[in-house]
């Protein structure tokens, strides 16, 4: 279970995951925020739809690629959270929108 450590937690914000409100804090990265949040998968493979969830949490591994604000295929261990902030799993690939 990912746990966040009392005495890092600042300002907190709302983020929308799936268009559901989450708890998370300025400072930390989106991944940090889902994974808080109790969040099972962030993606699925585009090959097997395989379920997959941050691993590295340093952008080494693309395992936590979501669409943060529209955009597909952003590392969310590099993206901290703003208020207001739309994220969604992503599911295969990620397409551009037209």
């Amino acid at each position: 279970m990912f746990k966040r450590l009392d005495d890092t937690l600042d300002e907190r914000v709302t983020i929308f995951l799936d268009g559901k409100p989450i708890a998370a804090f300025n400072g930390e990265t989106v991944a940090a925020a889902v994974l808080a949040g109790g969040v099972g998968h962030t993606r699925t493979t585009p090959v097997s739809n395989a379920p997959r969830a941050p691993f590295c949490l340093m952008g080494a591994c693309y395992e936590c690629l979501m669409i943060i604000d529209g955009q597909p295929n952003q590392r969310a261990c590099r993206e901290l959270v703003r208020e207001g902030m739309r994220v969604e799993r992503q599911y295969g690939a990620g397409v551009l929108p037209k």
